[in-house]
């Protein structure tokens, strides 16, 4: 009973927390938006009427800024998720269901990749191809992919091999609706709980990434790039770190424990 009193608490946290985010994210198009916007009267203000989150250094309202932020984290966040869902999934599901030195040389490569450190790589990548939201989204795929190529490998080895699937092959189902009817569908719900903290670290990662001036440039709007603002004026002004901070904050807690309850909600052992 405390168990699942504990996991309906935070479900409805992470749930209204992302449903905000996703609010935010959807009325950006729609609010006349000025994060741009440079008033040198109002450098370091505290909240008034106009902005309700204070000023940064430039006199710029933070409350829309928080905004642009949001489009740009959540764009980031599920373009790369989507993309490597996508990539890692069907490599994966090839390399298990196939085996053989294909399937040897998959694992290579991803033990090459999770070797090295994952933001290292996007940073250099980053590096190489210079700032922008497009170069943040490649180079945070290509070392996303990795985790789910290596998940729903050890998913397919597992299943491969189970009564229906053999008895499937046995009726001369073909390799694509072995894997389409029989495979796939057994391994979405890892698949989503993996998802789901992908975007958590994703989030970070593109903070980060702007944060160190590699991912989204000035003038765009950045949680990362917002906090790298304010942490010099972190005495005289706090709000300007705290804002982008505290919503940084509540986004990636709320996905994680999003995550967590997936996981908990799937976890038949657990139940009984």
């Amino acid at each position: 009973m405390n168990k699942l009193r504990s996991f309906n608490t935070g479900f409805y946290f992470s749930s209204a927390v992302l449903i905000v985010w996703l609010l935010m994210v959807l009325s950006v198009p729609f609010l006349e938006l000025h994060p741009n916007t440079v008033s040198l009267e109002k450098i370091l203000n505290l909240p008034d009427a106009d902005s309700f989150l204070g000023y940064d250094d430039l006199g710029r309202p933070l409350f829309d800024r928080l905004l642009a932020g949001v489009y740009t984290s959540f764009i980031v966040a599920f373009g790369v998720v989507l993309v490597s869902l996508f990539t890692g999934t069907t490599i994966g599901v090839l390399s298990g269901y196939a085996g053989g030195q294909w399937d040897h040389l998959i694992v290579r490569i991803i033990d090459i990749f999770m070797a090295f450190p994952g933001i290292l790589l996007a940073i250099a990548l980053s590096g190489l191809m210079g700032p922008g939201i497009g170069n943040v989204i490649i180079a945070l795929s290509v070392v996303g992919w990795v985790g789910f190529a290596r998940l729903s490998r050890a998913q397919v080895m597992s299943i491969k091999q189970s009564g229906h699937v053999l008895a499937a092959r046995a009726l001369g189902a073909s390799h694509g609706r072995i894997i389409g009817y029989h495979i796939l569908p057994l391994i979405v719900a890892p698949l989503l709980i993996e998802l789901t903290f992908g975007i958590a670290s994703i989030v970070i990662a593109e903070a980060g990434l702007s944060f160190l001036g590699l991912g989204i440039q000035a003038p765009e709007a950045s949680w990362g790039s917002m906090i790298r603002d304010g942490a010099q004026y972190l005495l005289m002004a706090p709000h300007m770190v705290l804002v982008p901070g505290v919503a940084l904050m509540l986004v990636v807690m709320a996905v994680n424990m999003m995550g967590d309850g997936v996981r908990d909600w799937l976890d038949i052992k657990g139940k009984k």
